[in-house]
């Protein structure tokens, strides 16, 4: 069995160039090579049909074409139960589905915080921007499979409006700076809680699913916005060297990626630094099953530099990682 995530950056059906076609044609040959039973997927954008439902018409036409066309869609949902607008997580699988679940604020509850350089005259809850998808695929006799995916919050500084100032370019073009360093400081603490609280909150799914089950086979997967090391991978994962509880070793989570080569073991460049950002964790159950990790990077551009626009790369900015396993 083969499991991939991949952060398809921004997939919707724009008019404007690059147009749905042409990043199709990028995305299905990496798509098709990876050869999932089930496929993680990030920034999936929803679309508007004429009767004012929302679907995921862009990735249905996206994998049509593609040995995923019969694949069975399940993503995370608004409460009148359509996909969000922007930015869904998707599990996208042939195995049947037993169950599926998504979190928000509902394990863990957002902090209380009052800004110190905004106009906040008191403390207000510093919620998530996405929930975290659960889905429990049916494996036979293999018994069952929990599939997490998150899309933890970017690096990039939570908006404080008394901290934002308007700006104009000289082609008239509007954007918006830091009207202090203290402030932009500070919007990027927002983020780093938004990205620690959603790992906390998976975490707390994850011990759930080890409550119930001790040799659950669990698998966590997705963008992370973090590095192995950064705290958030760190507070999914549970480390014994961490906890310091040998008791709690049987609820680790392992990454897969240690066992590529350190030289290829990147998802995304930024500022010429290749980053291992997209993450597959899995518990002890589905690590003896482990046969091994592919991270195809061999597309990736540096997204933070100038030119390094869509309309060059109509791509995404991550590489995929496909995981796989012998569960028989």
């Amino acid at each position: 069995m083969r499991i991939a995530t991949f952060n398809l950056e921004n997939l919707d059906m724009p008019t404007e160039r690059p147009t749905f076609d042409q990043r199709a044609a990028a995305l299905r040959p990496q798509l098709t090579r990876l050869r999932a039973d089930v496929l993680c997927l990030q920034e999936v954008h929803g679309q508007n049909g004429p009767d004012g439902t929302r679907t995921l018409a862009a990735l249905t036409a996206l994998l049509a074409p593609t040995p995923y066309a019969t694949y069975q869609l399940v993503s995370t949902l608004t409460s009148d139960d359509d996909p969000y607008a922007e930015r869904n997580l998707v599990v996208a699988t042939h195995l049947p589905v037993l169950h599926r679940a998504q979190y928000l604020n509902d394990l863990t509850p957002a902090p209380q915080y009052k800004q110190v350089t905004g106009d906040q005259p008191d403390a207000v809850p510093v919620r998530w921007e996405r929930p975290i998808l659960h889905v429990t695929l049916d494996l036979g006799t293999d018994g069952r499979l929990e599939v997490i995916v998150v899309h933890l919050k970017s690096k990039l500084p939570t908006p404080i409006p008394a901290q934002q100032l308007e700006r104009t370019s000289p082609s008239g073009a509007h954007y918006t700076v830091w009207r202090t360093a203290y402030g932009w400081a500070e919007g990027f603490f927002l983020s780093s809680m938004k990205r620690v609280g959603q790992a906390i909150e998976t975490r707390a799914l994850v011990d759930q699913l080890f409550s119930a089950d001790p040799a659950a086979q669990i698998l966590v997967a997705g963008d992370f916005n973090a590095d192995l090391t950064d705290v958030p991978v760190q507070a999914i994962r549970g480390a014994v060297e961490d906890t310091d509880n040998p008791d709690l070793g049987a609820n680790t989570l392992f990454p897969c990626e240690t066992t590529v080569p350190e030289p290829a073991r990147f998802s995304l460049y930024h500022h010429g630094r290749p980053q291992m950002l997209d993450h597959l964790l899995v518990s002890r159950a589905l690590l003896s099953g482990y046969r091994g990790t592919e991270v195809h990077n061999e597309q990736l551009h540096d997204e933070s530099v100038a030119f390094a626009t869509d309309l060059l790369f109509p791509e995404s900015d991550h590489a995929p990682v496909v995981a796989e396993f012998d569960l028989s």
